[in-house]
């Protein structure tokens, strides 16, 4: 299962933020660690495609009482999302071997 840039750091920014990785915080991952500006429509666009292949799953969470606004849909990478990744990983890896700069 072949994914795109932009999927694959949006997984790893789910696995890096853990219980945190809801739209926002992961736009604001991408752009603060892989130099990525994206909109937070694109980032949910990318993640419910995502989830619509069982790579994540996302479950809404109710804010804290005392903080009002909206719940907020929390993502994290299923078993499925961990074989992808790592099969990116091993492609990335297996095409760099031997590759000498001139």
């Amino acid at each position: 299962m072949s994914l795109g840039e932009l999927q694959q750091l949006a997984m790893l920014a789910v696995v890096r933020l853990g219980s945190g990785a809801y739209g926002a915080a992961i736009q604001d991952e991408l752009a603060n660690v892989a130099s990525r500006r994206v909109s937070v429509a694109t980032v949910y666009v990318t993640l419910v495609r995502l989830e619509e292949r069982g790579l994540v799953r996302s479950k809404e969470e109710r804010p804290p009482d005392g903080r009002g606004g909206r719940a907020r849909r929390v993502f994290e990478l299923t078993p499925s999302g961990w074989d992808a990744l790592g099969e990116a990983r091993a492609t990335a890896e297996r095409i760099w071997r031997g590759v000498v700069q001139p």
